[in-house]
């Protein structure tokens, strides 16, 4: 599985409603989009729960093969998204752990965190540990989703949980809570 987000930053006095109505409006277009095992729309807000440091949207996926990722970039959604907001940084990770819980859909905000990769660590403890959390972020920690994956070229490793309600986080470096506008997901079985 890949893992990816990219991210725009809105003025301060953006007017935010337009954002969320974009995802009214197309957020159902990826529903069951063939290889995406998720794609959360993530917008966070300076005077909102979120407590972020500046108006984003900034939607994640998680795919389950490259093509799904490539047929995405490649397609018409993309085109239209980079003329109305530009040409964002596309972030990809690996993905060592994604565990999500039967009741994802009722997913309603999200917390992020980027993290580096000290030199020379063990990267099999690593992937074991981190692995180890997502799960039990779902499991024991009340998460409808964890994540957890790195990239090798600047060492960054990204953990992503999807919750229920917001969470009080510490608004600082590599740390970004979200409110999730739509989730599109596979079909259930």
């Amino acid at each position: 599985m890949i893992a990816m987000q990219y991210s725009f930053s809105l003025p301060a006095d953006y007017d935010m409603s337009v954002i969320d109505r974009r995802i009214v409006e197309k957020g159902h277009l990826l529903d069951n989009f063939p290889n995406l095992k998720l794609k959360a729309y993530l917008t966070a807000r300076r005077d909102d729960e979120t407590r972020s440091q500046e108006n984003l949207y900034a939607p994640f996926y998680l795919w389950n093969h490259e093509e799904g990722l490539n047929d995405f970039l490649c397609g018409e959604g993309f085109v239209g998204l980079t003329r109305s907001f530009g040409w964002p940084q596309v972030k990809t990770w690996f993905v060592w752990q994604a565990h999500m819980s039967p009741a994802i859909r009722e997913a309603t905000f999200a917390t992020r965190e980027i993290l580096v990769t000290p030199g020379h660590v063990s990267l099999a403890e690593l992937r074991k540990r981190e692995s180890e959390e997502a799960f039990h972020d779902v499991e024991k920690g009340g998460a409808l989703a964890a994540i957890s994956a790195f990239e090798p070229t600047n060492w960054t490793r990204i953990r992503i949980q999807l919750w229920g309600e917001p969470r009080y986080i510490v608004p600082q470096d590599g740390i970004q809570a979200y409110k999730i506008g739509h989730l599109s997901l596979p079909k259930s079985d």
